[in-house]
């Protein structure tokens, strides 16, 4: 049933929310925990799906999270909330073995049994209920939900909306319709088709970065059982590891956002050009292990019928007989090969798109030189809207905030910033310098070359 671009009709309720949230993701259900002792602010949030789910085609065994365990919904902002990790450890009489198992990297899978956890103590939480449509009101955001099962549409109003319905992968031009979910698969979906793929002669990868390498890592364990040939290609310059350096680190704090947010729009979009590598790269300890697995492989010289080849560019797929014709490009030697292989899983990484249901209002959200919407630093949209609600994003100002808009360790300083901005007060003080390097000019040099000092340019944060 499609309602488009109908006369939305009064809501239902008489209630009018504080917030709605548009999805319900590891940021969205973080600022849901921070709320949920907040009695000043009426919330609720709604999803699509019928429970928390997080990267479920990619919950593979032995595959951890690439951040401290720190890194939960609320430590970082709060670390006494029930709905911490440790917490969760503790209600579950795991504490001493996490103890003993002195990782600060969490498997992903743990990770997600957490998340659905604290999913299932909130109750501000809707799930199986998708959002269609949002529109201005009488100075409020009318919020028209289906729900999945029974299609019913219900309608709410709402002061202010928060969008945090993720990422959406993408697939080289002229490719998705190729998508099967049997033979032809993204890596979001690897673990639903990962028996079908073992079953086949050969299967090619295509792409870099962690979740390309996870897929690489899984079917390389199996390749001795199963006997199939395995192909990984990417169109990058190698197999890199993601950086990972103390002072590297500090690039996604509080410290560089405000950094980053100051800069001109050119100088931003020149800088993310050149940091693919903090956070599109395949962490050190996946590298360490596929090539020890590769290792162990050429000890008593058994051929493992591996090729990794980098400066690889996918330009055409086309189904050849039961399998797939791929047609890449060298893109050194500007040559053309061709790869015959029975199953494709193609690694080409996610983008950050507003939903559908947010059409409505895109003439009123102003956008950058590349169409993109700004986003001001405290993380509401640049818009003209006739009431005084926002509408805040979660993971979709990387453009405006730099690197660290999708990173999950800075999700809960973001869930702070806007439950203050909710509630009118410090709520969760924001962090004060909390990095040891200088991103802009240090204080001690701005007096002499008359350059405003840190405290003078406050207002620019707004």
């Amino acid at each position: 049933m499609n309602h488009r671009h109908m006369d939305i009709p009064p809501a239902q309720s008489s209630e009018i929310l504080d917030l709605i949230g548009i999805g319900i993701g590891p940021f969205n259900l973080g600022l849901a925990s921070l709320l949920q002792p907040v009695d000043t602010v009426k919330a609720r949030f709604f999803d699509s799906k019928a429970s928390f789910v997080w990267h479920d085609g990619l919950l593979l065994e032995d595959c951890h999270l690439q951040v401290p365990f720190m890194a939960d919904l609320v430590t970082m902002v709060d670390p006494t909330s029930p709905f911490s990790f440790l917490n969760y450890l503790c209600v579950h009489g795991r504490i001493y073995q996490f103890y003993f198992y002195e990782r600060f990297q969490i498997p992903r899978i743990e990770y997600n049994r957490y998340c659905r956890w604290v999913a299932g103590q909130l109750a501000s939480l809707r799930f199986g209920m998708e959002v269609v449509e949002v529109v201005e009101q009488a100075g409020l955001f009318c919020v028209t939900t289906r729900d999945v099962e029974s299609h019913a549409l219900s309608y709410h109003l709402a002061r202010n909306v928060v969008l945090g319905v993720g990422t959406t992968p993408t697939v080289p031009p002229g490719m998705a319709s190729l998508l099967d979910g049997q033979d032809f698969v993204h890596s979001a979906h690897y673990r639903f088709a990962r028996e079908r793929l073992r079953e086949k002669a050969s299967i090619t990868i295509v792409g870099n970065g962690q979740s390309a390498a996870e897929c690489f890592l899984d079917l390389l364990r199996h390749q001795p059982q199963c006997g199939y040939e395995l192909n990984w290609l990417t169109r990058s310059s190698g197999f890199f590891p993601m950086e990972y350096s103390k002072l590297g680190l500090e690039h996604f704090s509080p410290d560089y956002t405000d950094h980053f947010f100051r800069l001109p729009e050119a100088t931003r979009r020149k800088i993310l050009a050149t940091q693919g590598n903090w956070y599109k790269g395949i962490s050190l300890s996946t590298i360490a292990e596929i090539y020890d697995a590769l290792y162990m492989r050429s000890v008593d010289g058994v051929d493992g019928q591996v090729v990794l080849q980098s400066r690889s560019e996918l330009v055409h797929a086309e189904r050849s007989g039961p399998g797939w014709s791929l047609s890449f490009r060298h893109v050194e030697l500007d040559k053309a090969f061709q790869v015959r292989t029975d199953a494709v899983v193609l690694g080409s990484g996610y983008r950050h798109a507003f939903p559908p249901c947010m059409d409505r209002l895109a003439g009123a959200i102003e956008v950058d030189g590349d169409g993109r919407p700004l986003v001001r630093r405290d993380y509401t949209l640049q818009a003209r809207f006739a009431g005084t609600g926002q509408i805040f994003v979660q993971n979709a100002e990387m453009h405006t905030h730099g690197i660290s808009a999708p990173d999950l360790g800075l999700g809960a300083a973001r869930n702070a910033a806007i439950v203050n901005q909710l509630t009118g007060t410090d709520r969760y003080p924001a962090a004060t310098r909390t990095v040891f390097q200088t991103f802009g000019i240090a204080e001690r040099w701005r007096t002499a070359a008359g350059i405003p000092t840190s405290n003078d340019r406050e207002t620019d944060l707004t």
